[in-house]
């Protein structure tokens, strides 16, 4: 009896090969069930609802309610506050990525750091330390009040809000795609007669451009979707400093459901429209890689 007791002993190879092999392959769909009942439940039924409630009065009544002034104007607040804010963030970003790629120094981490703090943050916290910072009763407001700059409750807190909040995007995305290609090709360009803003053109933005525009398309989706720090600091009224997140809550909670649920579609086509840049730019950059 010891005999096939030890004949028997664990085997952790054939354990192995077993799972492989699909000895219990109900547990693989067991959990291909459980993904998809939860993000049916959490993404699919909802993004679903959002379009019924959306069309549910007919294709006319969903133009129609695109074309209310208040909703055009928070469009186009929303389209401003992005154009203001992603060529900021994406020269802020490109000169972050190359300082921490291409240099080794003291603080490095620390500059790191610093530049994931809008991830750590509350957007709502955000808001309120710029409210601390330029607001009346703030520590800048009385010099701003006398030279006649008004930055909360207007589009200069929108802008300054949004780009605290997208800052990292474009440098996070660049800071790897700059360290995994190295800078020999840069110095084979100085070698040869170069100047820095010709080997920046020709030869490093080029090796990013996968990256940067990866970032940029995540800059200009979170702009266009910000909520918590912009309506803190934008008063939220509507036709003057409402964006189009702010718009669909206003119109949600004064029972105008239709108007609310044709932003929401247009906001979430802007979502499906990022996942698609975004899905080819990850093929792109692995055929890159393979490259």
């Amino acid at each position: 009896m010891n005999s096939n007791i030890a004949g028997k002993s664990f085997n952790p190879d054939l354990t192995k090969k077993k799972l492989a092999s699909g000895d219990r392959p109900w547990v693989k769909f067991v959990l291909i069930g459980i993904a998809i009942a939860y993000l049916a439940l959490i993404l699919f039924i909802p993004a679903a609802n959002v379009f019924a409630q959306a069309f549910k009065s007919g294709f006319g009544p969903f133009l129609t309610n695109l074309t209310q002034p208040v909703f055009l104007h928070a469009v186009k607040l929303t389209v401003i506050i992005a154009l203001i804010v992603v060529p900021i963030n994406t020269v802020f970003g490109l000169c972050a990525a190359w300082v921490i790629a291409r240099n080794q120094f003291r603080g490095r981490t620390l500059l790191i750091s610093i530049l994931d703090v809008p991830f750590a943050v509350s957007p709502v916290v955000a808001g309120l330390m710029l409210v601390l910072l330029y607001g009346r009763n703030g520590w800048f407001g009385p010099l701003l009040e006398e030279v006649n700059i008004k930055i909360i409750f207007a589009l200069p807190a929108m802008v300054i809000a949004s780009a605290f909040i997208t800052m990292p995007f474009v440098a996070r995305e660049v800071i790897p795609v700059l360290e995994e290609s190295g800078f020999d090709q840069e110095e084979a360009a100085r070698t040869l007669g170069a100047s820095d803003w010709q080997t920046f053109w020709r030869v490093t933005l080029p090796n990013i451009r996968w990256g940067l525009l990866y970032g940029v398309i995540l800059t200009n989706a979170r702009v266009m979707g910000e909520f918590g720090a912009v309506s803190v600091v934008s008063g939220n009224i509507g036709g003057k400093t409402q964006t189009l997140p702010l718009f669909v809550e206003e119109a949600y909670k004064q029972y105008q459901t239709e108007s609310a649920f044709a932003a929401a579609v247009l906001l979430a086509g802007l979502a499906l429209v990022t996942l698609v840049l975004k899905e080819i730019l990850e093929r792109k950059t692995q055929i890159k890689d393979i490259e």
